[in-house]
């Protein structure tokens, strides 16, 4: 099978093409280090002419309003150059829960190219994760000082990005779900708490401050961003793998 994935050299565009390959399929890694440009259509053509599937992994450069147009132009081109290619099937990685955080412009950006992906005429297939473990020292960075972390008591429940690349992987050489697929990680934390089992694993003495109002996860109604039942459970457990994550010089 013949796998085209736009932002396949990313954090799980990488993952991807490297299981697709161990699997026994030709995925091709595109993005814009070699010519495709979903923004602008340039070698969209090129990239989806024979293939079977397109995974789509590229993701806007910023989280405000401006994520909605990112997502709008290159979701309009991906389709318009799938339909054309007659690809078979496509499959874009989304949130969980992102239709419940309205409040989030990112959030909303996320169910608009859900819903253009919906919309069209290729069979399709949405992959909703929770957030990433690796995303974790950046959510603490919004908020940091040198003594303190503010962080809202929000219920997350973080995955593996090697997980999320398997999820995606998976659904990529099955048939066309026509629908979504819900993947999270083993167990629910409240962000505050996960700071602080973040910290304590790097040796980071900042204290942890629980601040209703503090970062993007502050807009985050109640459970939101926690699975529903009938979500696919990963099984990388987080203190396990911060234990295996290299410890930065002092």
């Amino acid at each position: 099978m013949k796998i085209a994935v736009i932002g396949g050299t990313g954090l799980i565009g990488s993952q991807v093409v490297e299981m697709l390959r161990a699997g026994g399929h030709q995925a091709v890694p595109y993005s814009l280090s070699n010519g495709v440009d979903l923004l602008t259509g340039e070698g969209l053509n090129e990239a989806l002419e024979g293939a079977d599937v397109v995974v789509n992994l590229t993701n806007s450069p910023t989280f405000d309003d401006a994520s909605a147009a990112f997502f709008r132009t290159s979701m309009d081109n991906l389709v318009a150059a799938a339909d054309r290619a007659g690809v078979g099937h496509a499959v874009i990685l989304s949130i969980v829960g992102a239709d419940q955080v309205p409040d989030l412009a990112y959030y909303r950006a996320k169910v608009l190219q859900e819903d253009i992906l919906k919309a069209g005429p290729v069979p399709y297939s949405i992959v909703r994760a929770t957030q990433f473990f690796e995303f974790m020292d950046a959510v603490l960075s919004w908020t940091a000082d040198e003594n303190t972390v503010r962080l809202p008591a929000t219920p997350v429940q973080p995955m593996a990005a090697a997980d999320v690349a398997r999820a995606v992987s998976d659904v990529s050489v099955g048939s066309p779900l026509h629908g979504t697929r819900n993947v999270a990680g083993p167990e629910v934390f409240p962000l505050d708490e996960l700071g602080r089992i973040t910290l304590a694993a790097q040796d980071d003495h900042r204290t942890v401050v629980t601040d209703a109002g503090a970062g993007m996860f502050a807009a985050v109604p109640g459970k939101a961003l926690i699975a529903e039942e009938d979500a696919v459970i990963a099984p990388t457990d987080y203190r396990k793998w911060l234990e295996r994550q290299p410890r930065s010089a002092d």
